[in-house]
C-alpha cells in the first residue's frame, strides 16, 4: 500500500508530512534517509509524523531529520502541523506535544502561525554542553568564527555573530561545529548578523539536515542570544534565505515565533516506507 503525504514548508524550511493517527507509521532510517533524499526520494529537510491526540495535546509530533536522526524540536514544522490540525477542527488554538514538551500555537490568518516555543534554557548542563562554561561566551573558534552564545530551544544551539557572509564557509565549518566534542547530542549552528537592534540576518547549519533555507528554533536562538548580548531589543524579525520569522521573548521568559506555514503539494509513497 501507498502511504500519503503533504510536502509543506516555513519559509523555505521543509517537510514530509505522515498522517499516523489512525495508522501507526515506523519508518527505517534507511527510509527516512531516502524519503528526504532530493534526487532520489521527494526531499525534505525534516520528516513529521502526526501522531494520535494525548492528554492535555491536539497531537503528537514526531521530527526525524533528513539524516534519520530524532530532532526534539522544530518551530516550523510545528507551525505546519497546527496550521493543518486547525484547518481539520476549525480551532484557533492548537497544543502539539513533542519529544521536548508541548508547544501551543495560535492561528492568526491564513498561512499565519505564532507558536508559543517555551521557555529557553541558558544554564550548560541543560542545553547540554559536555562541560561548565560561560553560555554567553563559549570557548569555541573555528576559522573565522570564535566565542558564539548557547541555548537550547527544546534542541541545542550555538549562535555566532558575524559582520558579514560573503566570506564565510559554513558548509564547511558547519559540520565540523555541529559534532563538536563540546556538544555531546551535536548541536545546531547559527551565524548571526545583527543589522539594527530589531533585525537579524541569519544563516543556520542544522544538526542532521544541513544547511536549511529557514529554521524556526534557530531564529528564536539568536534572538535569546543576542538580546543576552545587548545587541537587540526583546524582539526582532530574523531575515532566513527562506523568508522573515517574527520573533518575541516575552518578558515572562516565554519565546513566541510568528511566520508562514504553506502546503507545496500532496503525493503518496511507495510501499518500501
Amino acid at each position: 500500500m501507498s502511504l500519503p503525504f503533504l510536502k509543506m514548508h516555513g519559509a523555505g524550511n521543509d517537510f514530509v508530512v505522515l498522517d499516523a493517527r489512525a495508522t501507526p507509521i515506523e519508518l527505517s532510517m534507511d527510509a527516512v534517509r531516502h524519503i528526504a533524499d532530493r534526487r532520489r526520494g521527494v526531499g525534505c529537510d525534516q520528516l513529521v509524523i502526526i501522531g494520535p491526540a494525548e492528554e492535555g495535546a491536539d497531537a503528537f509530533m514526531r521530527i526525524l531529520n533528513a539524516d534519520g536522526t530524532e530532532s526534539g524540536a522544530c518551530g516550523n514544522a510545528t507551525r505546519c502541523v497546527a496550521a493543518l490540525l486547525a484547518e481539520e477542527t476549525g480551532a484557533r488554538n492548537v497544543t502539539i506535544r513533542t519529544i521536548s514538551g508541548l508547544l501551543r500555537a495560535e492561528i492568526l490568518g491564513p498561512g499565519l502561525v505564532e507558536v508559543d516555543m517555551g521557555y529557553p534554557a541558558l544554564e550548560w548542563g541543560d542545553i547540554p554542553l559536555a562541560q561548565p562554561a560561560d553560555t554567553l561566551h563559549l570557548p569555541l573558534a573555528l576559522g573565522p568564527v570564535s566565542g558564539p552564545a548557547a541555548c537550547s530551544m527544546g534542541n541545542p544551539h550555538a549562535t555566532f555573530f558575524v559582520e558579514d557572509f560573503a566570506h564565510l564557509p559554513i558548509e564547511l565549518i558547519g559540520p565540523k561545529l555541529e559534532t563538536h566534542r563540546l556538544f555531546p547530542e551535536r548541536a545546531n549552528i547559527g551565524f548571526a548578523r545583527i543589522d539594527s537592534p530589531s533585525r537579524i540576518r541569519l544563516r543556520v547549519w542544522e544538526r542532521g539536515a544541513g544547511l536549511t533555507l529557514a529554521c524556526g528554533s534557530g531564529a528564536c536562538a539568536a534572538l535569546v542570544n543576542a538580546h543576552r548580548r545587548g545587541l537587540t531589543g526583546r524582539q526582532a524579525v530574523v531575515e532566513m534565505d527562506g523568508g522573515e520569522l517574527l520573533i518575541t521573548w516575552a518578558e515572562d521568559g516565554r519565546v513566541l515565533m510568528r511566520g508562514p506555514a504553506e502546503t507545496a503539494f500532496a503525493g503518496a509513497l511507495p510501499e518500501f516506507a
